[in-house]
């Protein structure tokens, strides 16, 4: 497919035939060798100057004039091979072109047979799992093909990450339940994504979020159940959620301080006492499911939303009345779920973050799950630029982001070029949650 090496011409014999004014010669002589399986046959055509016209001419034992010129590949590399060269066409053009010559044609067979035989492989994996006949089969392998994901990746890739696929949905669909599960025989074994991973793959993570054979695995999962294609962290837990594949719930938490459920379930009495301790909690996922039969607020309820735990810190430091979450950053999985069930619950969900590109772009998908601004205008920011120091300002880092819900702001942040992090704003927050404000 290539020359397996560059090859080292004598120094007289390349200087002469390195000169500049042979440099397109050369380059024009790699393309058309490379895309005729590197056989020096045909004519390619070179720009030659005075002195590019002499020095080929020198080696063809030819006169030649300057200009456009056509030369004879066949009779260029048996010049070479009686010259001080002592090699042909492919091994100067190597040398001179500073690396080897691929044989394009051979190695489009080639990177075709691999994929056939990719293709081959995967039917026979199918076969023996038990999943060749499956309905959805012809879908998924369809939507492999046409979204070029596997092409993207490279066939050795691909390949890695199909058989893995297959032996994780043929575990899914084939497991057995532990004994004592307490479901039918049908509804199969309920899986951690670590332990699914671990048994199939031989690598814990080989399932996580950005691996191939995870995304491959969804792609069956939504394919069999007739769900939308996961484009989100959201989306993804559904759908291995489906499979009665559980992703991490615990280590990602919200913090809360004040949330105080109504009603007489034992998890919303903690939640009371908690908030007359004055206790700020980590609320997991697992928690949020556990408790999913209770309502989190009541109709109408303010609850403000920031980005950082420095404010849920202060507030909690001078026990302010309300509800305030913080999402430390970009929410958890948990964040989101609080979210999700606040709004459900009609609570009035007031978001604050940083003014910069990050912040705001959390603040955007906060928004778009339903809750409002807070202080989250042009005006709150340029008031905001206008108490920081001279000295101590911060310069905007990243790409701009649109903020739909005013787009003044962007234009602001733009044109100022500041960050102003959320924790210099608390003279202004922390009263907003004393006086039960939404600004």
């Amino acid at each position: 497919m290539s020359t397996s090496s560059v090859p080292h011409l004598p120094g007289p014999i390349r200087s002469y035939l390195s000169d500049p004014s042979l440099t397109s010669l050369w380059e024009a002589a790699r393309r058309r060798l490379e895309r005729n399986r590197l056989a020096p046959t045909g004519t390619v055509q070179a720009q030659l100057d005075a002195e590019g016209a002499s020095r080929l001419g020198g080696l063809l034992g030819t006169r030649l004039e300057p200009g456009m010129r056509r030369i004879q590949l066949g009779a260029l590399d048996a010049a070479l091979r009686a010259s001080a060269a002592q090699c042909g066409l492919v091994s100067v053009v190597a040398d001179l072109t500073g690396r080897p010559l691929l044989d394009l044609a051979s190695a489009k067979e080639a990177q075709q047979t691999a994929w056939t035989a990719l293709w081959q492989r995967l039917d026979a994996d199918l076969t023996r799992a038990g999943l060749n006949h499956a309905d959805w089969v012809p879908d998924w392998l369809a939507g492999l093909r046409s979204t070029g994901i596997l092409t993207r990746a490279g066939v050795e890739t691909a390949a890695t990450a199909l058989s893995r696929a297959v032996r994780v949905f043929a575990t899914l669909v084939h497991t057995p339940l532990h004994p004592g599960h307490g479901a039918e025989p049908s509804a199969g074994k309920q899986w951690e994504l670590g332990e699914l991973a671990a048994h199939t793959t031989g690598d814990a993570h080989g399932l996580d979020e950005g691996r191939l054979a995870g995304l491959l695995v969804l792609k069956a999962v939504a394919t069999v159940c007739g769900m939308p294609q996961a484009d989100s962290a959201a989306g993804r837990r559904a759908l291995w959620e489906r499979v009665s594949v559980s992703l991490d719930s615990l280590s990602g938490t919200v913090l809360v301080w004040g949330l105080a459920p109504p009603g007489d379930h034992s998890w919303a009495r903690m939640m009371r006492t908690r908030r007359d301790l004055a206790l700020v909690t980590h609320l997991t996922l697992q928690e949020l499911h556990t408790a999913s039969e209770v309502p989190l607020a009541e109709q109408g309820q303010t609850v403000h939303f920031c980005e950082n735990p420095q404010v849920i810190q202060a507030a909690a430091r001078y026990r302010l009345p309300g509800v305030l979450v913080c999402g430390s950053g970009n929410p958890s999985a948990a964040g989101w779920e609080l979210l999700r069930r606040l709004i459900t619950d009609g609570a009035d969900v007031a978001y604050h973050g940083d003014f910069d590109w990050p912040g705001v772009s959390i603040a955007g998908r906060v928004m778009r799950a339903g809750a409002r601004p807070w202080r989250m205008y042009a005006a709150d920011y340029l008031s905001a630029l206008t108490e920081l120091p001279a000295d101590q300002t911060l310069p905007l880092a990243g790409p701009a982001v649109a903020t739909p819900w005013d787009p003044d702001l962007a234009s602001a942040m733009a044109h100022q070029a500041l960050a102003v992090h959320e924790e210099a704003q608390m003279h202004r927050l922390l009263p907003d949650l004393r006086h039960g404000a939404f600004t």
